[in-house]
């Protein structure tokens, strides 16, 4: 097994995995894994809470990940990985801090994957009535996780179309959008500013529900610097994707919400009882708007569940060959881990099965222990990038491809944010358990890593 690197040596993580990556299928992956499954399902009720100031909400949270996706970068092009900010973290801080945000991460994705699961099989259920839910999940499992242990490019097949189809129908809906509003789209009035005049209708606290829910429909963006170290070329593929990042959350998230609560009255409740994709096309008239829109989320919830399982298994991979989980789920055969493959996909059925039997005690804690992992990934990404970016800039200058802007300020700025937002849950009820209980399974995990650490120090 390869000895733990924390210095700046090249990472070793990843000499066994194929390379099988084309550059297409990485920049696609980077224009489709933003718009994941939160976009379609989630936003409604941020909606209904914030009204039109939802577009605030997502341009605020959209700038916080522009910056965390531009550090991720930075570091991912310097340090290809498929641990990616596991590895940034263990080189930057030390292996508890790889081992906490590896581990924690690894849960998220495979509860994740239970998750989508259950929404695909709800939509394919109410067109097939009479069909078990978990049958479908169990099919989808078996489907993603039979691609994703033959080769990494039947995983880039995948998403490569998965997302073709995501951007066309997100493009096609704001551009529809777009000429409704202004009055040019036949068949229909323009709205002119109606649906606008009451932008804050619940306050500064509805902009606050917003805000959260904004803030979690953009997990998923790590992927692609996961990806990556798969690639033919990794460093190109990131500095490729995160300079593109900005105009993708901007036009996807934030141009969606704005021509939504432009066309649709915030507090409809088609908003949040159909999804506000389709209470927009509904109001524009478009036939069979619902179905489509069903469609488009069906696939939006699939390409996360193999999304999810790809980077849950890259990221057990490289958290075992830098010897800080079980040595089975490091094998590697056709160039794929396998054993971390299918462990993934056992997690993530595992939790499907907890929701039909304990919905009501074990479901819910797993939910909460996840809910506020991607912020602690986050915090571990600022920190990283503070420290390895002045070692990069003072021993391997021609490493820094991609730079943070305005470093480190803007780095600091991060974290203030990261900040503001777990003060924002805390002031929250329903936010306030997900926070707690994802601090505690932080603090077990780095309690475990820090303690494995000293072990493996006194060898």
């Amino acid at each position: 097994m390869p000895s733990t690197t924390t210095g700046t040596s090249p990472s070793t993580d990843d000499v066994f995995l194929s390379h099988g990556l084309k550059q297409r299928h990485l920049s696609m992956i980077a224009l489709g894994g933003v718009i994941g499954a939160g976009l379609f399902v989630g936003s409604g009720a941020g909606i209904a809470a914030a009204g039109p100031s939802i577009v605030v909400a997502y341009a605020l949270s959209g700038l916080l990940v522009m910056l965390v996706m531009r550090m991720l970068g930075e570091m991912s092009a310097a340090y290809p990985s498929s641990g990616s900010f596991s590895a940034h973290a263990e080189r930057a801080i030390g292996p508890w801090a790889g081992f906490t945000a590896g581990w924690s991460f690894w849960v998220l994705l495979c509860t994740a994957v239970g998750l989508e699961g259950i929404g695909a099989a709800k939509i394919v259920s109410g067109w097939l009535p009479g069909t078990p839910e978990w049958a479908w999940v169990a099919l989808f499992m078996v489907v993603f996780c039979g691609t994703n242990l033959a080769a990494v490019k039947n995983f880039g097949e995948f998403e490569f179309w998965f997302a073709a189809l995501k951007v066309g129908a997100i493009t096609l809906f704001l551009a529809l959008g777009v000429l409704a509003i202004l009055g040019i789209l036949p068949g229909t009035d323009s709205p002119g500013a109606g649906n606008l005049t009451d932008f804050l209708p619940n306050g500064g606290e509805g902009l606050v529900i917003g805000l959260l829910a904004s803030v979690f429909a953009y997990g998923g963006l790590e992927t692609v610097t996961i990806a990556a170290a798969e690639s033919e070329n990794p460093v190109k593929g990131v500095a490729s994707a995160v300079r593109t990042a900005m105009w993708r959350i901007a036009l996807f998230y934030v141009g969606s919400m704005a021509v939504i609560v432009t066309l649709v009255p915030w507090d409809s409740k088609e908003v949040v009882e159909k999804g506000p994709y389709v209470a927009a096309l509904d109001e524009l008239g478009i036939p069979g708007a619902g179905q489509l829109m069903n469609v488009v989320v069906l696939v939006a919830l699939l390409s996360a569940m193999n999304a999810n399982i790809y980077g849950a298994s890259r990221i057990a991979y490289s958290l075992v060959e830098r010897g800080q989980g079980p040595k089975r789920l490091g094998r590697v055969s056709g160039g794929v881990p396998r054993i971390a493959v299918l462990a993934s996909s056992v997690f993530g059925f595992l939790c499907v099965l907890l929701s039909y039997w304990r919905p009501d005690d074990v479901f819910p804690w797993l939910l909460n222990m996840i809910g506020a992992v991607i912020l602690v990934v986050w915090i571990f990404i600022a920190v990283s990038q503070l420290r390895l970016r002045r070692r990069l800039e003072r021993e391997e200058p021609g490493k820094l491809v991609v730079r943070m802007w305005a470093f480190p300020w803007l780095t600091w700025v991060a974290l203030a944010g990261m900040a503001a937002v777990f003060v924002l849950m805390a002031r929250e009820p329903d936010t306030r358990v997900q926070l707690y209980s994802t601090g505690g399974m932080t603090l077990a995990l780095a309690a475990v890593g820090f303690a494995w650490q000293k072990a493996r120090a006194r060898r």
